[in-house]
């Protein structure tokens, strides 16, 4: 398990500013940061939106992409990290959407993850699903920490693909 202290020590040496749109971690990874002393030079925003109408109000998450995915998918992830970043001063965006209890359409633990970033004009987007096991607090835990872990090299997939696009 990572240390949090070192992503924000990577946000500040890549002087990016990280924005969060969560849904399932309910604001956990904004928090986590929030423990981490100079995070608010790293950390712009943390936006919780948890039912489909704010994530349509203050993402502009589609209707038809909830419908047509589903509240747990990486489309709608992926429509909440590039909402966040555009609602932010942000570069970077981690977006969470997902089910920490079982329920008839999906499994208690699928967690669906999008990373966005954006250089100028551009912006990027990647994103997956992973599956963790336990209660609903450990399973929003791990998805909070898992999604922050990841940064460093989901930030590295993300400038292939921006230089891919070129």
């Amino acid at each position: 398990m990572q240390d949090l202290a070192e992503i924000v020590r990577f946000l500040r040496d890549k002087q990016m500013m990280l924005t969060t749109a969560e849904s399932c971690t309910c604001g956990l990874m904004a928090s986590l940061l929030g423990d981490i002393p100079g995070c608010g030079k790293a950390l712009d925003s943390g936006f919780v939106v948890y039912s489909p109408k704010a994530k349509n109000r203050l993402l502009h998450v589609s209707f038809e992409t909830i419908e047509t995915f589903g509240l747990t998918s990486e489309e709608v992830a992926t429509e909440m990290a590039i909402g966040a970043l555009n609602a932010s001063v942000a570069d970077i965006a981690i977006a969470n959407t997902g089910v920490a209890d079982d329920n008839e359409e999906d499994a208690g633990g699928t967690q669906c993850y999008a990373y966005a970033l954006m250089q100028g004009e551009r912006q990027v987007s990647i994103s997956e699903t992973v599956q963790f096991e336990g209660d609903r607090v450990s399973i929003r835990k791990q998805a909070a920490r898992y999604g922050l872990e990841q940064l460093p090299s989901k930030y590295e997939q993300l400038l292939r693909k921006l230089r891919e696009h070129e």
